[in-house]
């Protein structure tokens, strides 16, 4: 209980450190991290934007409650805004093992802010490279089946929306390529009812440019494989691609490397080199805070070398 305790009091802290930390390889945290009541994924944002004034007291707080955290393998709470406080701080400390352990605990939940925090927990463990190939194939099936669950049980949560239409794009690595293709149907459906729920989340409008440039690149071979299986099969053009990255970042600019990466390869598909340099430029001069961030830089570079 005393951890409990300490941990309740260091929440406030905790949501004002998510605020100054940098977007990783998981999408960001600024764009994921979060969802509050109604379905909108801000959480731990705004709030913890109110209570940032409180950061010199509470920062010692926060700092003794992850190191509870850090030394008990079961973390504790009285009710579920604190499991909600508990799992955006872990996440946003890059504990993905005890997120996941956390949030295990409540797999039945009803609560869909809790479910499709445990798929995401589940497909980021998935992720990490020590994750045996098995269990990685494990977990992300997992995952889709929280983010299903979650969909039952709030399909009026943006986030919810957003995090089923990743997980079963993860899943199609594992089905074969016509399910993959029968799959980006219901990929754009949900990206698509996620921008609508919430036209302002970044993240959200970001992954619909990618679906647009992934079938405006589809390599001609899948294309025709397409063609045979679906009478109208997936498709877009870079132009659709374009004004989804631009909404993106329009909504929350210079919030993700690869937006800017994308931006840049759009525009060169386009062939205007003027605003390809420009965005190109952008993604190799923005700060790298994360390995993704500097692969992103290593490839924009690359391609200001062959323009």
């Amino acid at each position: 209980m005393a951890a409990a305790r300490v941990l309740r009091r260091g929440a406030s802290w905790a949501r004002t450190r998510l605020l100054v930390q940098a977007p990783g390889a998981r999408l960001g945290w600024r764009r994921q991290a979060h969802s509050g009541p109604g379905g909108s994924e801000v959480h731990g944002k705004h709030r913890c934007f109110r209570k940032g004034l409180a950061f010199s007291v509470l920062s010692y707080l926060g700092y003794e409650a992850y190191v509870l955290i850090s030394r008990s393998s079961t973390v504790q709470a009285d009710d579920q805004s604190d499991i909600l406080d508990q799992a955006d701080y872990l996440y946003g400390s890059g504990e993905t093992e005890k997120l996941c352990h956390l949030l295990e605990q409540h797999k039945n939940s009803e609560n869909a802010q809790l479910l499709w925090r445990l798929a995401r927990a589940s497909r980021d463990l998935a992720q990490l490279s020590q994750t045996p190939p098995e269990k990685k194939k494990a977990l992300t099936y997992e995952a889709l089946g929280y983010a299903k669950q979650a969909l039952e049980k709030d399909p009026s949560c943006f986030a919810v929306h957003k995090w089923f239409a990743i997980c079963i794009s993860d899943v199609g690595d594992y089905e074969g390529i016509k399910t993959k293709i029968a799959n980006a149907f219901v990929i754009k459906e949900h990206f698509q009812k996620a921008i609508e729920l919430n036209p302002k989340d970044a993240t959200s409008l970001h992954l619909m440019g990618i679906w647009c440039y992934t079938f405006a690149e589809m390599p001609w071979y899948q294309s025709k494989i397409a063609a045979v299986l679906f009478a109208t099969p997936p498709s877009s053009n870079y132009d659709e691609a374009l004004q989804y990255f631009q909404k993106a970042e329009d909504v929350e600019p210079n919030f993700y490397s690869k937006n800017l990466l994308f931006l840049g390869k759009t525009y060169m598909k386009l062939n205007n080199r003027k605003m390809a340099l420009l965005w190109l430029t952008k993604a190799k001069e923005r700060v790298a805070h994360t390995e993704e961030d500097k692969q992103v830089q290593k490839e924009a570079q690359e391609l200001l070398n062959s323009l």
